[in-house]
């Protein structure tokens, strides 16, 4: 890719981060109805087993095959642990007692993560005045936007408010890990990452949830579905498609447009009534996800290719 490219991004890609920000943010809805009758580890087995799968079917039907060296597969195995295995079950267990609000403040803080990480550790990107404005702007709006009321909750429930910290810092990780798959096409590690989580929860499924004895619920199936093949299959074909043009800092960028999206729908589709301070917030977050995103005229020489 020509520094000129790196430079510019294109419209699509900007696209396609709104479009993984709305897959992802309808997670939320998808796991909430999920645990209401599959235990956490289950949902989140079913979950990578379902998407690998579909992912892996769609990789034979396109003539591309996996990578058959273990030293792939490892990496497939560290990413898988980062982005799934760990995060997804400490989220969906959160939920099961945490209100959706502080949640999806606490989640959409992945990009300080990520910023802190590229900083002090991997400087495998620039990381500018402007990029650290966006990050405190994207946190300022998202806590508007779903309103400063949510923050009551801070505190109380602490172990639940610390798993999706905890999350949020495993994604920044992945996120940054992530350019390791740079050279392959992005359902490879999407599907590969899925597959080696799954083998993971398996047997921890089996072992502790007993899941040939649930009965879940008609809702809690459907939503299980809609996780593993709109926000778990479709969505890691886009994030490791958007790593590899936007960098890690700048895909992360879609965990601040998750939560007004998440309100949209809800104001659209449910009649829910947005924060008086949500319009200010989504303000704030467009900068900030600009901030974090948009080229800066010095930085195509900068970055490496």
């Amino acid at each position: 890719m020509s520094a000129t490219d790196r430079a510019s991004p294109p419209l699509s890609d900007y696209l396609l981060l709104a479009l993984l920000a709305t897959l992802w943010g309808a997670s939320y809805t998808f796991i909430k109805l999920g645990v209401a009758t599959i235990p956490p580890v289950t949902l989140i087995a079913a979950r990578t087993v379902i998407a690998g799968g579909v992912l892996l079917l769609v990789l034979r039907l396109r003539g591309i095959r996996m990578p058959a060296d273990g030293r792939t597969w490892r990496l497939f195995g560290f990413q898988a642990v980062m982005n799934s295995v760990i995060p997804f079950t400490m989220i969906a267990w959160a939920e099961t007692s945490l209100d959706a609000g502080l949640a999806a403040i606490l989640n959409s803080t992945s990009p300080i993560f990520t910023f802190l990480i590229t900083w002090a550790v991997t400087r495998h990107e620039p990381v500018t005045g402007r990029k650290l404005f966006g990050v405190v702007a994207g946190v300022a709006g998202i806590t508007l936007v779903i309103g400063l009321d949510a923050l009551g909750g801070a505190g109380r429930q602490l172990l639940p408010q610390l798993a999706i910290v905890a999350a949020t810092v495993c994604y920044a990780v992945a996120a940054i890990f992530g350019r390791n798959f740079k050279g392959l096409d992005p359902m490879v590690p999407a599907a590969g990452s899925m597959l080696s989580g799954a083998a993971m929860l398996i047997p921890l499924s089996l072992v502790l949830d007993r899941p040939w004895a649930l009965a879940p619920s008609a809702s809690s199936v459907g939503a299980l579905l809609g996780l593993a093949l709109v926000s778990t299959a479709l969505a890691f074909v886009i994030y490791f498609r958007l790593l590899a043009s936007l960098g890690s800092v700048g895909t992360m960028a879609q965990a601040y447009l998750r939560v007004p999206v998440g309100v949209a729908i809800g104001v659209v589709f449910l009649g829910e009534t947005p924060a008086s301070t949500a319009m200010i917030g989504l303000v704030l977050v467009v900068l900030g996800v600009a901030a974090m995103t948009l080229p800066g005229r010095k930085t195509a020489k900068a970055q490496p290719a």
